[in-house]
């Protein structure tokens, strides 16, 4: 097989010692305002499941994309058997014998098993089907794939059409096979039987790159694992180092990696509590709908006082965002009670809820929080069209407007010339200001926070953390769901924690540092912290 290397690039330097099949070496991707992959070296050996852990944002998918062939590195390079290389495409990547399954199917859902298998060839490489159809024999008896071949593909479920993929990389004579969060939406049954599957092909001599978030399925699935943190590789667990670890010590050992305090970063003192004795929010038994790209969520039960915050943690993906939707009304529920201030708001609308004083910042700000092209008048009162005192009997006020947004400018020092700009212009950090502004302004009494500081920068960061503090001070409750733990750590009276689409317990914030993290991070890995988990 042809491997794709550009012109400018030395090719005739001497194998690397212990270079593995793929070498990562210093390497760099930048887009616009963000430094995507720093500085990240890696080296990937057949025979070896090698397991890249992070969270959203830690550079993985970027890791991944250049790997793929769909970007390439702004600095540093790879290197394939020891050899400096260059992926310029995604043909180049195949060409290299590294196939990628994504975590969204790249199938065509119409077409058979097998015309699925030989999709992407060309046409007087594809191999007659009989032969097709005798190795994937050999390859169901070694793999334990099972894959009816003139079956309809969009007919099979999740964990089958994953096999395709599989195949597919089997029949291409891959070396190394990529798989992106495979296990993200397969049952417990089919995450286990992929693992199994997944040692199999590492045992034939592939090395498989697995991506997940699942902290448990890292220790149990993997022979090395790779932790990314903001882009840059923050540790390293080889072969030896685990097989000295139970699972609960890497586990504890990856949280520490991945949501370890870090040395000068802008943080705060933990918190004083303002809680008080009445009950603003009260949820029993909630569960929504889930489907092949949404997590479902199952019998979520929780409690918030006036005053409180409430930290909800978890791996990115567990049902954070379907949790505030449903709290919100965005989602619809299957099951389950809402109160606000006793009243029951199951079957309320999201204008009824609001309207009600139960608010929701979301964390995307552009997409779904604001209209870019619209000014920051208009998107301080997008949830209230058609209200007074912004309309009268159906007709706009723009004056009353536009001095609304001139006070909410103001009084949460918004950075812009004037209302009538368009909220897209605004940095990120101002933006989260506007829309905060908005969800605080009447009556409000619970707030749920979606990921508040979420791609801003130290100052905003620290700006959001203080008025999070400031609106609980005031006797609001709020829920305030991050994937940082020492902004939980810093603002929570209490933490829950999420995984799988449920409450796995809840920590009293006791100030405790490092034993109050690894409680956390075990229940991320889905070790239960009561029977009957109720925050």
């Amino acid at each position: 097989m042809s491997v794709a290397i550009a012109a400018e690039t030395p090719t005739n330097l001497p194998p690397e010692t212990g270079a593995g099949v793929i070498g990562v070496h210093g390497v760099t991707k930048r887009f616009p305002g963000v430094i995507a992959v720093n500085n990240v070296s890696l080296t990937i050996h057949p025979g070896e499941v090698h397991v890249l852990l992070g969270e959203n944002g830690a550079g993985k998918s970027t890791l991944v994309g250049i790997l793929a062939g769909l970007q390439e590195p702004d600095e540093g390079h790879l290197s394939l058997n020891g050899q400096r290389t260059r992926l310029a495409s995604p043909s180049a990547s195949l060409d290299a014998g590294i196939s990628t399954v994504f975590q969204h199917s790249m199938l065509v859902p119409t077409l058979t098993v097998l015309e699925n298998l030989t999709l992407g060839a060309p046409w007087y490489e594809r191999p007659p089907r009989a032969a097709i159809a005798a190795r994937m024999e050999e390859l169901k008896r070694d793999f334990a794939l099972s894959l009816p071949l003139y079956a309809i593909t969009g007919e099979l479920s999740l964990g089958q059409q994953q096999q395709i993929e599989i195949a597919r990389a089997l029949l291409r004579d891959s070396k190394v096979l990529i798989l992106d969060e495979a296990t993200s939406m397969l049952t417990p049954q089919g995450a286990e039987e992929l693992g199994a599957r997944m040692q199999k092909l590492v045992r034939s001599g592939l090395a498989v790159i697995f991506i997940t978030h699942k902290l448990a399925e890292a220790y149990r699935f993997g022979n090395r694992i790779s932790v990314l943190k903001q882009g840059a590789l923050a540790g390293e667990m080889g072969p030896e180092e685990l097989k000295g670890m139970s699972e609960g010590e890497a586990v504890d050992n990856i949280v520490r990696l991945m949501f370890g305090s870090e040395a000068g970063a802008n943080s705060m003192e933990h918190r004083a509590s303002t809680a008080r004795a009445e009950t603003v929010l009260n949820v029993a038994d909630l569960a929504t709908q889930g489907d092949a790209n949404v997590m479902a969520l199952e019998n979520i039960s929780l409690t918030l006082k006036a005053g409180e915050i409430l930290g909800v943690a978890g791996i990115d993906g567990n049902g954070q965002k379907q949790l505030a939707e449903a709290l919100a009304g965005q989602r619809p529920l299957t099951a389950g009670r809402v109160e606000l201030d006793g009243e029951d708001i199951t079957r309320a609308s999201v204008a009824q809820r609001r309207s009600k004083g139960l608010r929701y910042l979301t964390d995307d700000r552009l997409a779904e929080g604001s209209v870019g092209a619209f000014p920051i008048s208009e998107n301080t009162v997008l949830k209230d069209i058609g209200q007074p005192p912004f309309w009268m009997n159906g007709i706009e006020r723009p004056q009353r407007i536009a001095q609304h947004a001139r006070d909410l400018i103001a009084k949460f020092s918004v950075r812009t010339p004037s209302e009538t700009i368009p909220i897209g212009r605004l940095s990120g950090g101002n933006i989260q200001k506007v829309l905060l502004g908005r969800e605080l302004s009447g009556e409000a009494r619970v707030v749920v926070f979606n990921k508040p500081t979420y791609g801003l920068d130290l100052q905003n960061i620290d700006t959001s953390r203080q008025r999070i503090a400031e609106i609980a001070g005031k006797g609001l409750g709020v829920v305030l769901i991050s994937t940082d733990l020492d902004e939980l750590m810093a603002l929570s009276d209490r933490i829950a924690v999420m995984e799988g689409g449920r409450i796995r317990g809840v920590v009293e914030n006791d100030g405790t540092g490092e034993t109050l993290r690894l409680r956390i991070g075990r229940m991320m890995a889905g070790e239960e912290e009561h029977k009957q988990a109720t925050a």
